[in-house]
């Protein structure tokens, strides 16, 4: 394949329907006649429901039918316990639904709601992560030898907190039911994934459900899986057939019922001679998840392979909890993983009076640390070197700009390259154009922009006589657009279509024509270790009076493979790179441990960093080519922005203030406690 259309600048082909408003979503499906479902929610930690009346919520004009766990259907699978909506009287967080009102109206609904009278019998909770208690640890070599006899160590423990997805479309479905099909217009990364879901719960054959979600407003990992609203939409709509249901959860809703990222506690020790060279890596990670689902976020993956280190020390406690199911959120393991190694580096470097870069660079593996495998492409190195010199990294700081004080950080990135086994793709030819049907999903990545561009590099056309249709299970099965996956992966099912249409019609089809070809698994991966690796610069300004913290240039150079369009490689970088400033410094869930909620259920207190919080955020690629991660040559795009971003900037913190900051997010009030005499 000679790459004629990948690469090209293209705009996003469903720009113009965004910006205009004619991108239908979920919520905004056109049906006819609807109905309105609004959740009932526990109001305790742990417990049971022992009294839930429905009569004055019942009584209210317009409402068609109160749901609880007394009068809904019995689910074909309760296996899954965060989807066995409405199967027990058992409260097991706060925010769990225990029943729905469904109204003429939205507003009915959600009034209807408020009426619901419940008494519980509460029994004590526990929603407070610590880092006591057993963790399951994976050792290689002499671990506490290496630290005994190290010349220098670093041994801190740090923190990252609770954070929750905030995409600007909320979680949504539009739900019927009909002559025995149930179709969901739905917000989510993956119809098909949504669709295998909702039918083992109801116990349906996947052919008797639809799910099409053409368009998403953002999701970042929280609608990968499908959470208990959309079976309670579904619940709904089948105590109304024929009747269409809409559900949209409230911004405060989604801190209790759509995922989260877990608190991390992060015991970091690295160990090292005078020359800098890392002799162990010892890494104990707290995590929690939900007593009725468990999700690990796998937050020692990344320190596994960043640096050489012949004794390493890899350890996790999974902390069952009464809170909310923890789940995806971008970048889930890296994000958090790569947070205290990478400040720990810093650190280190500050004790052997080294360069930070050149701290990495010695340390940089010539082959994987864990697998003993040679990378595929490992490219740190030139992203640190590059970065360096585009950044000005050699006048990093410290100094002070009148009443503000100003230094540099640096910190590496690194996500794996992930494909996942099953996707298909048909490639149809008709009236001179090539068209391309696979379940495939677009949360603002790109793919109605990029798959296009794929397609026609493989079939020798130009792009423009290319189209795809994406995001209905009608089309053929996709995996889920998640950890940077899917672009790869349906990218290798395109390329294989269209292998096999070449093969059977020849460059000169007739109308009709078509081919189907599916992804496969990558046989080189027995032989290398694949992953995409950067290098993030910040510079931070810190305000002497205030401890206001300032980050007014952020630089990220990134060695993925292959770009297929630079255009929405950026986006993805930059939204990484900015979201992992707004990690670093404003996002908090505030949970209260005497009930068991965020506190800060909203946008207005869980601060999400807007354009006047980011400066100037820019993002650059090395020309890498690697052979061996797939024919396209890509690594994906989606998730490594964000890695190594917190740490950055607060090793940007401490070069400009001296003051270390461990937990974040860095606030002002952590950096004046620990100056009280002022910078």
């Amino acid at each position: 394949m000679t790459p004629r259309s990948i690469g090209l600048d293209l705009a996003r082909r469903d720009g113009p329907a965004k910006v205009t408003g004619t991108a239908t979503y979920a919520y905004e499906t056109a049906v006819e006649h609807p109905a309105y479902c609004h959740p009932v929610q526990a109001t305790i930690a742990r417990g049971r429901v022992t009294r839930l009346d429905t009569t004055a919520a019942a009584a209210l004009p317009g409402v068609l039918t109160v749901l609880t766990e007394a009068n809904a259907e019995r689910l074909a699978s309760t296996e899954d316990g965060e989807l066995a909506v409405l199967q027990s009287a058992e409260v097991a967080f706060r925010g769990q639904l225990i029943g729905c009102v469904v109204a003429e109206t939205s507003e009915i609904a959600r009034q209807a709601a408020d009426l619901v009278e419940v008494s519980y019998a509460e029994e004590d909770h526990e929603t407070e992560l610590t880092a006591d208690g057993s963790y399951d640890a994976d050792t290689t070599g002499d671990v506490e030898s290496a630290f005994a006899e190290a010349e220098f160590v670093v041994d801190q423990t740090y923190t990252t907190a609770m954070y929750h997805n905030n995409p600007m479309e909320p979680h949504a479905t539009t739900a019927l039911w009909q002559d025995g099909t149930l179709t969901l217009w739905e917000s989510t990364q993956g119809v098909h994934p949504t669709r295998s879901s909702v039918a083992e719960v109801f116990g349906l054959d996947t052919s008797r459900i639809r799910v099409v979600c053409p368009y998403v407003g953002g999701g970042f990992g929280s609608k990968g899986m499908p959470h208990a609203n959309v079976v309670l939409a579904a619940m709904a709509a089948r105590a109304l057939p024929g009747r269409p249901v809409k559900l949209a959860v409230t911004r405060q809703q989604m801190f209790s019922l759509t995922g989260y990222r877990t608190p991390t506690i992060q015991r970091t020790r690295l160990a090292a001679g005078r020359d800098g060279r890392l002799s162990a890596i010892a890494f104990d990670v707290a995590e929690q998840t939900s007593k009725v689902k468990e999700f690990a976020e796998e937050s020692g993956k990344p320190s596994r392979t960043m640096y050489a280190a012949p004794n390493r020390r890899i350890a996790h406690r999974l902390a069952a909890l009464d809170v909310p199911v923890t789940s995806w959120m971008r970048a889930p393991g890296e994000c958090p993983g790569m947070f205290g190694p990478e400040v720990a580096m810093d650190e280190l470097a500050d004790r052997l009076g080294m360069d930070p870069i050149e701290l990495r660079l010695v340390n940089d593996p010539a082959e994987d640390p864990e697998s003993g495998k040679p990378f595929s492409s490992r490219n740190l190195a030139e992203c640190l070197r590059t970065g360096a010199e585009r950044f000005g990294w050699a006048d990093r700081g410290p100094r002070r700009d009148g009443r503000w004080l100003v230094g540099c950080g640096v910190a590496a990135s690194v996500y794996p390259v992930n494909r996942m086994p099953e996707s298909t793709a048909v490639i149809r030819f008709a009236g001179g154009r090539y068209t391309v049907d696979i379940g495939a999903a677009d949360l603002g990545t790109g793919t109605w922009t990029t798959l296009p561009q794929i397609a026609a590099d493989a079939l020798g056309v130009p792009v423009d006589e290319v189209e795809v249709r994406i995001g209905d299970t009608d089309y053929p099965h996709a995996s889920v657009a998640g950890g940077s996956s899917g672009m790869i992966t349906w990218g290798s099912a395109v390329l294989d279509a269209a292998a096999v249409f070449r093969e059977k019609f020849g460059t000169d089809p007739a109308d009709g024509d078509e081919a189907e070809g599916s992804v496969s698994e990558n046989p080189e991966e027995e032989h290398f270790a694949m992953s995409a690796f950067g290098a993030q610069f910040v510079e931070a300004r810190v305000h002497a009076d205030t401890g206001e913290v300032r980050v007014p240039r952020m630089h990220g150079v990134f060695a993925v493979g292959r770009v297929i369009n630079p255009r929405t490689t950026r986006s993805q970088l930059v939204g990484g790179m900015t979201m992992g400033l707004s990690m670093a410094l404003h996002e908090q869930s505030v949970l209260d441990p005497r009930f068991g909620h965020v506190v800060n259920h909203d946008l207005a207190e869980y601060h999400v960093a807007a354009n006047a919080d980011a400066g100037q955020i820019t993002a650059e690629w090395l020309d890498e080519h690697d052979p061996h991660v797939n024919a396209m040559g890509a690594k994906g795009v989606g998730e490594i922005g964000i890695v190594g971003a917190a740490a950055a900037v607060v090793n940007a913190v401490h070069r400009a203030t001296g003051v270390r900051v461990r937990d974040l997010p860095v606030t002002l009030d952590k950096l004046l406690v620990s100056a009280p005499r002022g910078f």
